[in-house]
């Protein structure tokens, strides 16, 4: 129960890591307020909002599920906002949301590059900066934590419009970290090697898929809720010395080089 009774806003919180870290975060004790931008519905099921919600519910947590644009500001003020009217305030604030249509650089679209970039470099800002005012005004300090990637140290072919907004938000993260270090909030972040999500799902074929297990030190493509331990982590007192810093979190694939 490292974070019990603490709030938690997580961004893209309906699938992939976001769904992860919302319901690990709830294991450890959190309330949690997650962020979606789309909420497909297939005939017969819940939506994927919707089951979040119910998983930490079933955890004996409380959960509320806030549909927004990231990329626009008033969206993580509005998210902050619910979290405060429903659980009293927030201590963490996860900033997952992120897009990644793989391109190639030569003829990349501008509106793809700039789509990119406003959700998840300014969404990232954006919450960080809505939340970071509201754990000021509270007085007792809190967590920021950006999802970064293994894209923020190494080149990608086909993620031009990609890899620098996941080396912006761990930029971010490091000077945010010595604007509100003043008030004791913690800026971090981490950084996913390949993690199976809906992002590159379809991209995994068996090749790159065999080809990725051999690479990897620990011999597998990583999961989703991988990521969410360390992001507990950082969230809690366990790390309460730890700011401006990343984990990186890729079963070991960034340091085989040989």
């Amino acid at each position: 129960m490292l974070l019990k009774d603490k709030v938690v806003v997580v961004t893209g919180g309906s699938r992939g890591i976001g769904r992860a870290i919302a319901i690990e975060c709830a294991r450890h004790g959190a309330n949690v307020a997650i962020n979606y931008a789309h909420d497909p519905v297939k005939p017969g099921q819940p939506s994927p909002a919707t089951e979040v919600v119910a998983a930490i519910e079933a955890l004996g947590r409380r959960a509320i599920a806030v549909k927004g644009d990231i990329a626009q500001p008033e969206t993580a003020q509005a998210l902050v906002d619910a979290a405060v009217a429903a659980f009293g305030g927030v201590d963490m604030a996860v900033a997952n949301a992120g897009v990644c249509q793989f391109h190639d650089f030569l003829s990349m679209p501008a509106e793809l590059l700039r789509q990119t970039i406003a959700i998840n470099l300014e969404g990232t800002y954006f919450l960080a900066q809505a939340a970071g005012n509201r754990m000021k005004d509270q007085g007792r300090g809190g967590s920021i934590v950006a999802i970064s990637s293994i894209s923020a140290l190494v080149g990608g072919e086909f993620q031009s419009h990609y890899t620098p907004t996941k080396a912006g938000q761990r930029s971010l993260m490091q000077s945010a970290a010595i604007s509100l270090g003043r008030h004791g909030i913690r800026c971090n972040s981490v950084l996913p090697g390949t993690i199976v999500t809906d992002i590159n799902r379809d991209d995994l074929t068996p090749e790159k898929t065999a080809y990725f297990n051999g690479r990897i030190p620990l011999g597998r493509l990583g999961q989703p809720e991988d990521i969410a331990g360390s992001v507990v982590f950082l969230g809690s007192d366990l790390a309460r010395y730890i700011t401006g810093a990343e984990i990186l979190v890729d079963g070991g694939m960034f340091v085989n080089l040989q």
